[in-house]
């Protein structure tokens, strides 16, 4: 891919479910052009990286993904290695199995999806700020960023990837669980970098700068 004047366009996922807003303001702050899609003819060729965002049950943004034909997008996309982000259930749409509904995931990556289990103490959902710690050194996205940085969580169910190599960051809640993962270029997010201020501006920056760089 040839890189383009102007703004990398990047390509935003809505199944329905979706917090679009603050998602697309976010990618605008930090130099993109985000372009909402519902359907995979809708993403143009320029399109530079995609984005999958989701807020709500992730039986309906799997169902959606599945009846708009933008799973099989995503697959492909991944496939192909081009930049790719999935938050919070767009990160967990990505495994085979969730016990949120007993769903079917897209099963791009070897693992399930399991509600927390925690004293309690722990309230469920997990709501709130909270501390990450990175699994991995130089990775791209991370760029600026340390543990203990802090980012915020809505979530009731976490994503137990099979293969720990996939794990970028995880958080303690009451012990242990994946907050971030990445192979190659995509990445996803159990947080909600939109919702993380400054630290989460910074996720959506390192981003674009991938989406750049692959477009090179």
């Amino acid at each position: 891919m040839t890189r383009r004047n102007g703004p990398p366009e990047i390509a935003v996922i809505d199944t329905g479910i979706c917090n679009l807003r603050s998602v697309t303001k976010a990618l605008e702050a930090v130099g993109a052009a985000p372009l909402v899609v519902r359907k995979p003819s809708e993403i143009p060729p320029s399109a530079q990286a995609l984005v999958l965002p989701g807020v709500g049950a992730l039986r309906d943004c799997v169902g959606s993904l599945r009846a708009s034909g933008l799973g099989e997008t995503v697959r492909e996309w991944i496939a192909e290695d081009r930049p790719f982000l999935g938050v919070c259930l767009g990160m967990q749409a990505l495994f085979e199995h969730s016990e949120e509904g007993d769903v079917t995931g897209l099963g791009i990556y070897p693992g399930k999806v399991v509600k927390f289990r925690r004293p309690a103490e722990f309230k469920i959902p997990h709501m709130g700020w909270n501390t990450l710690s990175f699994r991995v050194s130089g990775s791209p996205l991370a760029a600026g960023l340390t543990d203990d940085d802090a980012f915020y969580f809505v979530h009731s169910y976490y994503c137990e990837p099979t293969d720990p190599g996939l794990v970028l960051a995880d958080c303690d809640y009451g012990g242990p669980f994946t907050a971030a993962i990445a192979r190659g270029r995509a990445f996803a997010t159990q947080f909600h970098p939109e919702k993380s201020q400054a630290k989460g501006l910074q996720v959506y920056r390192n981003f674009v700068a991938i989406a750049i760089s692959a477009g090179s």
